[in-house]
């Protein structure tokens, strides 16, 4: 049985909130940004989602880990997360999928987290004044100590990670979603030839990866920085870009890199971080929400049709830089009215702010990858 210790969560601005962890093998600190997640499931595909590196992240639901850790519902062949602020974690864990509980797998990844905080009063405080950099401690519980240290660690905004989550080489993907998770079957998507999809990876999740092989798609993943020649050598019939964490703005490389591919009129689909570099390559322009969009009940859409969406992003597209681009507004998040997707009218392009893989989520946007072979084979059928 571990041992509980104290422990101490500490903002940026000097507040802070007492609680609880459990002794690993060596005494944590860590420092991210502190954001919330609104979520009630899908806590093991938040913790293994490579948008959130850097972060730390509070679960707005009182209690996580009673479903355990199984090896089918990672996003990732790692954890991403920095830390993890609950209320409280179940130690005692109970499913028919269940290989791990949630405290060892965090234990064995040396992931530091603190429980028995008022996770509501958190959460108020950041919607209130903004997600901020803060720190976890085991090891020295001094707050004016702790601030001092979060005081040396750069702000998100202007940050770009995606360096360290993108793949360092080129990989071919094949594992297809299991059907029992899916009521509608988009294996049965009846293909003449599979298409070729390349898939920019700037911290990608591997459900997307898993729709697109399951919609019959040839996947092949590359990484971010990968050249322009390079990802058209193999003539591909459409470019995903990927989620992935920090400030779109700061991704350079990649926002060049579509530029020229939009030159190319290939059918790319964005999705969260990918929506926004495409965006951006438009010449629209993004900027920091001040708390963030990190859930899985939004509400997305234009006037009468709404998907309910998962999302998980801190940045957004600024609304009247994508009026004077070429794209228009396809969805609007209806809690704040943010761009939530873009598309053209006559060039083979869209993206969306949110998951349509899901994971955790409703598969209400699901269907949008069956719309991006739509695109990509009426973009052959022209070639042709």
């Amino acid at each position: 049985m571990m041992k509980r210790i104290p422990a101490i969560l500490v903002l940026e601005d000097g507040t802070y909130y007492k609680g609880w962890s459990l002794k690993q093998e060596k005494q944590a600190i860590t420092i991210g940004e502190v954001v919330f997640n609104t979520g009630m499931t899908g806590y093991q595909e938040i913790i293994t989602d490579p948008s959130y590196f850097q972060q730390i992240v509070t679960f707005t639901y009182p209690e996580i880990g009673n479903t355990g850790i199984n090896n089918q519902d990672v996003e990732s062949h790692t954890i991403s997360i920095k830390g993890l602020v609950a209320k409280n974690i179940c130690k005692i864990s109970s499913s028919w999928r269940e290989q791990e509980s949630l405290i060892k797998y965090l234990s064995r990844h040396d992931v530091p987290f603190i429980f028995g905080i008022d996770t509501r009063s958190l959460t108020q405080y950041l919607r209130q004044f903004g997600t901020m950099n803060g720190c976890i401690s085991t090891d020295n519980l001094n707050h004016s100590d702790l601030r001092q240290k979060i005081s040396k660690i750069p702000a998100m905004q202007g940050l770009d990670l995606i360096p360290y989550v993108t793949t360092e080489r080129v990989y071919s993907w094949y594992e297809k979603s299991l059907p029992i998770w899916y009521l509608t079957d988009r294996s049965k998507l009846q293909l003449t030839a599979q298409l070729k999809v390349i898939v920019i990876d700037f911290g990608v999740k591997l459900n997307i990866l898993r729709r697109l092989a399951t919609i019959g798609c040839q996947v092949t993943v590359v990484p971010a920085k990968t050249s322009l020649e390079d990802i058209l050598a193999d003539n591909p019939d459409g470019i995903l870009l990927s989620n992935g964490p920090g400030d779109p703005s700061a991704v350079y490389y990649g926002i060049q890199t579509v530029k020229n591919l939009l030159n190319h009129n290939v059918p790319i689909f964005g999705i969260c971080m990918g929506h926004q570099i495409l965006n951006l390559a438009l010449n629209a322009k993004t900027f920091k929400l001040k708390f963030g969009h990190r859930g899985i009940n939004h509400p997305s859409g234009l006037q009468q049709q709404v998907e309910i969406t998962s999302q998980n992003h801190g940045f957004a597209v600024d609304l009247q830089s994508v009026f004077a681009s070429s794209a228009q507004v396809t969805h609007f998040n209806l809690n704040d009215n943010t761009v939530a997707g873009i598309g053209h009218t006559q060039s083979p392009y869209f993206s969306v702010q949110y998951h349509p893989e899901s994971s955790p989520g409703p598969h209400d946007a699901d269907y949008l990858f069956e719309n991006f072979v739509e695109v990509m084979i009426q973009s052959k059928q022209k070639a042709n």
